[in-house]
């Protein structure tokens, strides 16, 4: 697979609630408050760059967010995307601590999910790295259709309510979107975001922010979202078309897909044809196979492109048992099911609906850790690959120098400053550096710089 970097904002649903199963008068903006009081009582801010090169921070909202650091290797990006969770529930628990020396009953839960009770959403952010070229917009246009129909593999699943009762959908963004492709964020809430943002050499690099997908807890499912979409990008960028499987109205499209678990439901085609998600996946599929050289996949993309297949072949036949414990929606259907069955109530019961949230509650009140040791979530990850991503970044793109910077200036305790591009002292002692490869994981300026903040450090009394 050709280099490409790659990385995945994540907004997490946070909520407040008593230990003793009462419901708690704190909102989320104190909640949030809680959760990030120990990173502003060491004197940092709720936005920060980490030593791991990822980002954390408070979104509108309330809702803590984590971007993972430059990634060119999927197995780093599910090891930094877990390590993003993984310190959000650390600050969590050092939350619920706080409050139990105190007395309070108050527990916080953070979410990996996209929708809270009241019908709020956050979002999911996929950000690829693009040689610059002409036909962007054509090229964004063309890659809608694979966007719209991945759900059926990579949505996390949404019980919805409605008239006719409560059944399982694939998406929880799906009926979030409301534009194809726009350079807005919130107003219109695009599947592709088109504002040219390179967070790099603008003259070479752009950036496909992709905000249509639903965040996944099981590694596999993401695995499968990020890996797929890279190799349907190399293969577009090497001359495969995909016009003609274009959409009459994407909207309408995404709703549809979303609503028919089976997905055999057909959407109509710009050209008049009628097609169905699963049918449309499987050409795609096929199409960047063929594309590909032989022995150009490595492990981790033949586990995607093998993945791919069974989750198609899944949903045409009906049986998910050979996927049902990597993705998430196959996962959360036998669960749910499962467990409705064993009560004899419906998927409207607030029983099953709790469990619904238990598994993306990524706290110690989440089940997913117990499915995953049980074996019924796979797991890609190690922890030691997770904890050792929690503080270190990626050794081969531009987020190993950030990283370097930031760790540099928290063992010197020098204030400096930091964003995906650029790095400044604050005392303005030496010229900021500005950082514009995200391929480039070596530069003798980052160096020079750090020698700079380690001069600089203060002198401790004996």
């Amino acid at each position: 697979m050709r280099r490409r970097v790659v990385g995945i904002e994540t907004e997490y649903g946070l909520m407040a609630a008593r230990a003793d199963g009462g419901a708690s008068a704190m909102d989320a903006e104190h909640a949030a408050q809680h959760l990030f009081q120990p990173l502003l009582r060491a004197g940092r801010s709720s936005n920060l760059f980490l030593a791991n090169g990822g980002r954390l921070y408070l979104d509108v909202g309330a809702h803590p967010e984590y971007a993972t650091a430059e990634c060119d290797r999927l197995e780093d990006l599910l090891e930094q995307d877990r390590a993003g969770a993984a310190i959000l529930a650390e600050l969590a628990l050092r939350a619920d601590e706080s409050f139990a020396e105190v007395g309070a009953p108050e527990r916080l839960h953070l979410f990996r999910n996209n929708l809270d009770a009241e019908g709020n959403s956050c979002g999911c952010h996929e950000n690829y790295l693009l040689h610059r070229r002409r036909d962007f917009r054509q090229v964004a246009d063309a890659l809608i259709t694979f966007f719209i129909t991945r759900q059926i593999l990579v949505g996390n699943g949404r019980i919805r309510i409605g008239a006719s009762g409560a059944h399982l959908v694939f998406s929880q963004r799906a009926e979030q979107m409301w534009d194809a492709v726009s350079a807005a964020t919130t107003r219109s809430r695009p599947i592709i975001n088109t504002r040219d943002e390179p967070l790099a050499d603008s003259g070479s690099y752009r950036r496909m922010h992709v905000i249509v997908g639903d965040t996944n807890v099981a590694e596999p499912t993401t695995a499968l979202k990020i890996g797929a979409t890279e190799m349907l990008l190399q293969a577009v960028e090497d001359g495969l078309r995909i016009e003609d499987l274009a959409l009459a109205d994407p909207m309408r499209a995404i709703r549809e897909v979303s609503l028919d678990l089976s997905g055999r439901t057909e959407v109509e085609l710009a050209d008049g044809r009628r097609m169905s998600a699963t049918a449309i996946q499987k050409e795609i599929r096929d199409r960047v196979l063929a594309s590909l050289a032989p022995g150009s996949l490595d492990e981790m993309h033949a586990y995607v492109a093998d993945l791919w297949g069974r989750g198609i072949a899944a949903l045409e036949s009906g049986d998910w048992s050979g996927i049902d414990t990597e993705l998430d929606i196959a996962i959360k259907k036998k669960l749910l099911e499962t467990y409705a069955a064993r009560l004899g109530a419906g998927l409207a019961d607030a029983r099953i609906r709790r469990l619904d949230m238990s598994y993306h509650d990524i706290t110690d009140a989440g089940i997913v850790k117990k499915l995953e040791k049980a074996g019924l979530v796979r797991r890609l990850t190690t922890d030691e690959g997770v904890r050792h991503a929690m503080t270190r970044a990626p050794l081969t793109t531009r987020a190993h120098l950030r990283g370097r910077i930031v760790a540099a200036g928290e063992a010197a305790r020098t204030d400096v400053t930091v964003d995906w591009v650029h790095a400044r002292l604050d005392d303005q002692s030496t010229p900021p550096l500005t950082l514009n490869d995200p391929l480039a994981s070596e530069d003798p300026r980052v160096d020079a710089f750090i020698e700079k903040i380690s001069s600089s450090a203060p002198v401790l009394p004996a």
